[in-house]
């Protein structure tokens, strides 16, 4: 939006030719969701507050969480509103890139809704029945991964690639829709099991969104790409901005997250967060990458998944509670330094990930 009236403005003023670089208004889309999200923040706090339903806490979980009780949920609407706002004011609104990336987070976002609602307005503590969930996660993934299938203009736009392996390039042809698919439902899900302690999944995230930035940004540019020897995707490097957006939106969430938490995210904010990094590391031809980005994670739902098959099979759990954070926090860590050790190996994976840029 912005963008074209920096163009216009370029006939009466050389300075707005500044708007034209994409590493400017990616940073001012970051700046813009922050202050959106710090304005809006008290606001969203307090008629979240109104409808006394706090997120559900477990009862077999630590003791500690249960001084929680109450804390409001929903906050990841203010994430959605701060990078929304700020990504139609900045990016450029012919990519259709750019369009994809937020239907699929207004969409998982509709399906975090419908399940924190029942949770906290019918207070029905099991929220959205499972099936039901997967369900809808699986029509709009689907349908995304279809949208990418189908409007995809070059081979390799449906290739998967590895990194470290510059001369690796694997055909998927309609392959390209199950992989899609399971990047945006399997993220998407991964996102939400992360978040189960104050800002812990919040940052990790940041984080992630902002590596993908990286990468959106020298996949879409033609001369960085081929220097790199990353996939070039015209068109990608819009998505830098919308990565910023959701980093700079992450941040002034944390500002109300932080422990201790004035308010969670809740479904509405890590279902949408994670299928949006799902669907990102898909167009910018990064799945792999993802995977090292995100492996916390990848390593929270592992932890779920090895806890109910040990169970089913065994009859023995494996961690003392799943996801792992808890079984952390149930061994005696305090709260805070399970989250601050998971931010530590989130940003050394995240940097591991961009050294794999130049190690091809």
């Amino acid at each position: 939006m912005l963008l074209e009236l920096a163009r216009w403005l370029q006939g009466f003023a050389r300075f707005f030719a500044l708007f034209d670089y994409l590493t400017m208004r990616a940073i001012l889309g970051a700046l813009t969701a922050l202050a959106f999200s710090l304005w809006w923040g008290p606001s969203v706090i307090a008629r979240l507050a109104k409808l006394k339903g706090g997120q559900p806490i477990r009862t077999d979980g630590p003791q500690s969480h249960f001084a929680k009780a109450g804390t409001p949920t929903m906050g990841g609407m203010l994430i959605l509103l701060s990078l929304g706002a700020s990504t139609l004011l900045w990016a450029d609104l012919r990519n259709r890139y750019v369009w994809i990336v937020l239907a699929v987070l207004v969409a998982f976002g509709l399906i975090g809704w419908l399940d924190d609602w029942i949770k906290i307005v019918k207070r029905d503590p099991n929220g959205l029945k499972s099936r039901h969930k997967y369900a809808l996660q699986s029509l709009f993934g689907l349908l995304a991964a279809l949208v990418l299938f189908y409007t995809q203009d070059a081979a390799s736009n449906t290739t998967l690639y590895l990194p470290l392996l510059k001369n690796v390039a694997i055909p998927m042809g309609a392959m390209f829709i199950v992989l899609a698919y399971f990047w945006i439902v399997g993220f998407s899900n991964a996102v939400n099991l992360t978040d189960g302690l104050d800002g812990l999944a919040i940052m990790p995230t940041v984080m992630v969104a902002a590596g993908l930035g990286i990468f959106a940004y020298a996949s879409g540019n033609s001369v960085f790409s081929q220097y790199l020897q990353i996939p070039a995707v015209p068109g990608a490097g819009e998505l830098a901005i919308v990565c910023a957006a959701i980093a700079g939106a992450g941040l002034g969430f944390l500002w109300f997250n932080t422990y201790p938490a004035m308010v969670f995210m809740g479904d509405i904010g890590a279902l949408a967060l994670g299928a949006a990094l799902g669907t990102i590391a898909v167009i910018v031809r990064q799945e792999a990458i993802l995977v090292v980005m995100g492996g916390i994670f990848v390593i929270e739902t592992l932890s779920v998944m090895i806890q109910v098959a040990s169970f089913k099979l065994t009859g023995k759990r494996v961690f003392r509670m799943a996801p792992i954070h808890h079984h952390f926090e149930l061994k005696g860590w305090p709260e805070p330094r399970v989250i601050v050790r998971f931010w530590i190996i989130s940003f050394i994976l995240v940097l591991v990930s961009l050294a794999t840029l130049k190690v091809r």
